[in-house]
C-alpha cells in the first residue's frame, strides 16, 4: 500500500535527495512515486534508512502517536540493559511481531516496512510486550 502522508516522528538532519534538511518534529510531507516529497522537493524513498528513522504515514491520522510509540520500541529494544535478551526473546516468540520481520534474515531481526507504518493496535502491543 502506498500512503500519501507523513509525519516527521523526531528531528530529521541528514543529507537528503535534495541536499542537507532538518525537518521539525510534527512536519507533513507528501508522497509521490515512492518519495517523501517536502516543499516540492524530494527528501528520500519511503522504503529507505532515513524514511524508517524519522517519517511514518499519517493517512489515519495516527502519524504522532505512531511515531511516538516506534520511537519507544525501538529505544527499548536498543538498550543494552538487564533484559534485554528477554525482551527481544518476546519480539521472536510473539506470533503477532513475526508478520513485522524481513524474512530474508533468519537469524537476525530486522523490521519490515510494514512495522513502520503499522496499525497503531499493533504497535501499542509491541510496546506492552516489551514494556516500551
Amino acid at each position: 500500500m502506498e500512503y500519501k502522508i507523513y509525519v516527521c516522528r523526531k528531528r530529521a538532519k541528514f543529507k537528503a535527495i535534495c541536499g542537507q534538511v532538518n525537518i521539525r518534529y510534527g512536519t507533513i510531507l507528501n508522497c509521490q512515486g515512492g518519495f517523501l516529497i517536502l516543499n516540492d522537493l524530494p527528501v528520500c524513498s519511503v522504503t529507505s534508512q532515513n524514511a524508517y528513522d524519522f517519517f511514518t504515514q499519517n493517512d489515519d491520522g495516527m502519524g504522532k502517536e505512531r511515531g511516538e510509540l516506534l520511537n519507544r520500541i525501538t529505544a527499548t529494544l536498543m538498550k543494552q540493559t538487564p533484559g534485554h535478551n528477554a525482551r527481544w526473546g518476546k519480539i521472536w516468540d510473539d506470533p503477532r511481531c513475526q508478520k513485522y520481520k524481513r524474512p530474508e534474515q533468519e537469524d537476525h531481526w530486522i523490521w519490515n516496512h510494514d512495522f513502520y507504518n503499522g496499525p497503531v493496535e499493533d504497535l501499542r502491543y509491541i510496546a506492552a510486550l516489551i514494556g516500551a
